[in-house]
């Protein structure tokens, strides 16, 4: 039986209560203010859900993720960041990424990222845990991503590409500069064909909430300042 959240309470149940069909289905209801999402990020759940459905809150087994050091870099991928076609940013316009995140997609009906959505991400933003990549061709932004940072771990929500392999080029940036800062998973929730060319793969819910418990609290070297790398 799914359980429902209520406003009053930012306690989620169990991860081991996710439905198997749909797959992770955890909880619904409850709100999208910055202390709920911040709390379901901690516990190892994400809202997930259409225009007109109630909020949903989803843990699914196995779950995405990407190990830095397993960061796969195609020759062509290789071949764009050394030409440095594109000019790749930090933080520089998280309202402008989450906006081309919620844009329609030719694969999709609706959009999942809602008004409301962007609203509480850009107030995760404001408080410093929410943190944007920007991919530029000269002073048109054609593709980033954006997810949360929380301890030794980023967890990513969404990203979008207007021209070749824009998205690829921020996305590699990005996981050698956490490499770097010391971060070891990004959370890449559910598998798609894009990520899994770069490398993510599938582990266990109970191997994911171990991640969290051991690397959640810990600190990190990030520096997210706007940047251009």
């Amino acid at each position: 039986m799914l359980t429902w959240l209520q406003r009053d309470t930012l306690e989620f149940p169990p991860l081991e209560k996710a439905l198997r069909e749909p797959n992770g289905l955890l909880a619904g209801g409850g709100d999208l203010s910055a202390d709920r999402l911040i709390q379901a990020y901690r516990h190892g759940c994400f809202p997930w859900y259409q225009q007109g459905q109630p909020i949903l809150w989803w843990s699914p087994d196995p779950r995405t993720v990407l190990f830095p050091d397993e960061l796969h870099v195609s020759r062509s991928l290789r071949k764009l960041l050394r030409q440095q076609r594109y000019r790749v940013t930090f933080d520089e316009d998280f309202p402008a990424v989450i906006r081309a995140c919620a844009e329609p997609r030719a694969y999709a009906d609706g959009t999942w990222i809602t008004g409301s959505m962007q609203a509480a991400y850009i107030e995760l933003h404001a408080r410093g845990y929410a943190h944007s990549v920007e991919v530029w061709d000269k002073d048109e932004l054609v593709g980033g991503l954006y997810g949360l940072a929380m301890g030794q771990l980023f967890f990513g929500e969404s990203m979008f590409s207007r021209a070749d392999n824009a998205s690829k080029a921020g996305f590699a940036t990005l996981v050698e500069h956490l490499k770097q800062w010391g971060f070891v998973m990004i959370d890449c929730q559910m598998p798609t064909q894009h990520l899994q060319s770069l490398g993510a793969r599938s582990i266990s819910r109970n191997t994911f909430a171990h991640y969290l418990k051991k690397h959640l609290d810990l600190t990190n070297s990030a520096d997210w300042l706007p940047r251009r790398v």
